[in-house]
This record gives structure tokens, sequence and C-alpha cells, in this order.
């Protein structure tokens, strides 16, 4: 008998919002408006120029990788070239993880609620997802201690900063505690860090895995430059490179040559640094105007996230209410969010919700936020 796999609510939202009367709040989608589409158009065309059109190393683009590695220094983490390995975006980094590091029956512990495709990717991979409690200070170090003395994972995977779903950031104090735990018990860390540099208020807090070298970290292009282009980056040991870049080989070979070529085209050329400035600048407004505006939008006694940065606002609804039958009202009204039950490896609580912020200007969140009103009140 074939197998048989649970596909992404995300995605069955996205077909069922591309009706241009919808506003949609489901997707963790970038603004389109503000790709920098003709600085990645001249890098596109000074990539080609260098006949990037055959073959190329699995570890990737070897300016890309230094480039990239440069900009982790900058952010506090310490990074070679060597370091890294491209990938064809960081989900594809969740993959080559899981298939190098699981096999069937391991146990992966995770924050909950959490990104659904990584407890996609895991459960394809035949593991046993093990959630983890945590609260607005991200993960709680002292109930990972009780599940790694229970159920010993092989892995624990977190969105330490802006996370997907709940918007929250895994403090200092706390990731030091998780990188002793690693650290002390021999446990690979995931840290998926796709949302990092869009910070709209607040310090920066220091990497996880500038703390312990059991740390994997994933990256991204999509969130700051431009998902299509399908670029992520895995940084990880010399221990356990070899057999990461063996799994990429048996994946696809290599990612896009053309795309990691224009990619390290763009930044060697630009200053990323100013183009997230200006996604922060519009990003803040638009968090702004969707927390401004839940107070009237959710009924009383609702709780929800003020994120200091990322792309999400977690909403809990009171009275046992099931978000999942909302949605098909809120679908009729021309407006969209996700459901809170698919975040969740177990136990799902199905009054809870996810809004995106990103990819509506500030007043169509401030219409859109009126069209959800009329459904949660």
């Amino acid at each position: 008998m074939p197998r048989v796999f649970t596909g992404s609510p995300v995605r069955d939202l996205l077909a069922l919002t591309s009706r241009p009367e919808v506003i949609s709040f489901a997707g963790g989608l970038p603004a389109p408006g503000l790709f920098d589409v003709d600085g990645l158009r001249s890098a596109y065309d000074r990539a080609l120029s260098r006949r990037t059109l055959q073959y190329a190393p699995t570890e990737g683009d070897a300016a890309l990788r230094g480039l990239v590695a440069d900009r982790l220094t900058r952010r506090g983490l310490p990074t070679a070239a060597g370091d890294l390995l491209v990938t064809s975006g960081s989900q594809q980094a969740l993959g080559l993880v899981a298939t190098a590091l699981l096999e069937p029956g391991a146990v992966v512990a995770v924050e909950e609620p959490t990104y659904l495709a990584a407890l996609q990717c895991f459960r394809l991979a035949d593991a046993r997802v093990v959630p983890v409690a945590g609260d607005d200070r991200g993960v709680d170090p002292a109930a990972l201690a009780e599940v790694i003395e229970r159920d010993r994972p092989a892995l624990l995977y977190l969105v330490p900063t802006f996370a997907n779903p709940t918007g929250r950031t895994l403090d200092a104090a706390r990731r030091a505690e998780v990188a002793a735990l690693a650290d002390r018990h021999g446990l690979w860390v995931v840290e998926d860090d796709p949302y990092g540099e869009l910070r709209y208020r607040g310090e920066p807090v220091p990497p996880l895995a500038s703390m312990s070298d059991r740390v994997l970290y994933t990256g991204s292009f999509s969130k700051v430059g431009a998902p299509g282009m399908r670029l992520g980056w895995l940084r990880a040991p010399e221990s356990i490179m070899r057999t990461l870049v063996v799994v990429k080989q048996a994946a696809d070979l290599h990612t896009s040559a053309v795309d990691q070529a224009a990619a390290a085209e763009y930044l060697a050329a630009n200053d990323l640094d100013e183009h997230i400035r200006g996604l922060c600048a519009a990003y803040r407004e638009r968090r702004d105007a969707m927390v401004d505006a839940l107070p009237s939008t959710v009924p009383p006694g609702a709780r929800w996230s003020d994120p200091d940065g990322g792309m999400f606002v977690w909403v809990s609804l009171p009275g046992g209410v099931d978000t999942g039958e909302l949605v098909h009202e809120a679908l009729r009204r021309d407006v969209a969010f996700v459901p809170g039950a698919a975040f969740y490896a177990t136990g799902p609580d199905r009054s809870t919700l996810r809004l995106s912020f990103t990819t509506n200007a500030v007043e169509g969140i401030r219409e859109g936020m009126r069209r959800l009103a009329t459904v949660l009140r």
C-alpha cells in the first residue's frame, strides 16, 4: 500500500484566496511590491555573463558561501565559507538534516506550537514528534530537560527568533540554558532562522548556534530577498557536514547554479542591509496596524502576541471556539487566516489562529481586520 501524506493547510488556503477581492492574512509571504526587482534583474544579467549554466559543486557557489559567511559573522555567528551548504530554500535544509540524523522512530522535540512544514518534514522521515512547552519567552528549558530525560530525542527543532507561528523570541538567558542542555546530552539542535533580520524593535539576541557546536543553523534569502529564488543555507560543524553533502548530492546534485550566482552578484553589488531597513520600516507599520486593530477585531477575553519582528501575530480566542470552522465564514467575507491546529504536534488548541501582516499594505490590513471582526466577534 502506498503511504498517505497530509498536505499543508496553508497551501490549501492559498489556493482558496487567489480571488483578488480576498484580503489574505494566511500565507507567510513577503510583500511582492518590496522586492528589489531592478537589482535582481541586473544581478541575473551579470550571472549569466559568467556562463553559470553548467553543473556546479554540491556545497554551493564559492562566492555566495563567502558572502553569506561574512553576513553571519557580522551578526554574531562566526562562520567560514566551508561551514555552509547552499540549499534549495531552508525547507530543503530541514529535509537534509532529517535524512542525515533521523532513523525511523527517532524522536524529534519541537516547541509547541511550531512551523507546520517542519512537522511535515519530520513525519515524512517517520520520526515521532514530541512537544515541548513554552511561554512568551520561548521554549521552557525545564520542560525541555524533562522531555530529554523521558523521550531521549535525537533532535530539537526551534524557530527561536520571531517564531512561526507565534512571533515570540527565545530570550538570551534561555538560549544559554538550551545550549547547555544540548552540550550535556549530545543533542542536535536545528535553529531555523528565516526571520531574524526582520526586527522592528529591541536589540538583537545572539544566535543559538553561537553558544554550542551542537546547533545546526538554517537561513534563507526568501524573506529578505525573493522566495522564488529558492535559496537557503545550512551551517553545520565539520563532523556532520560531509554526510549532509552526500545527502544533498543524492537529492538534487546541487541548488540552481544560476540562482546562486545571481544572489552572489546581488550581495556583492547592493547594500542588502539598507534594503532590509526598508523592509523593516514597511513591516513595522503593518504590524502596528494589525496589533492596533485587534482589540476591536476579537471578542473580550482573547489574547494575542505583539512580536518584536518577523511576520506573524498569534491569537487565542475564548470560549472553546474552533477556528477551523470560522475560517470558512471568513472566506465568505473575503478575508483569510490560518487556523492554529495545524501548528501543533499533539493535542491542538483549536481556538488559536495565525495572522500574517507582511503581504498587505496598512489600509488593506485595516479593511481586512474590519471584515475579520464580523466573523470573530
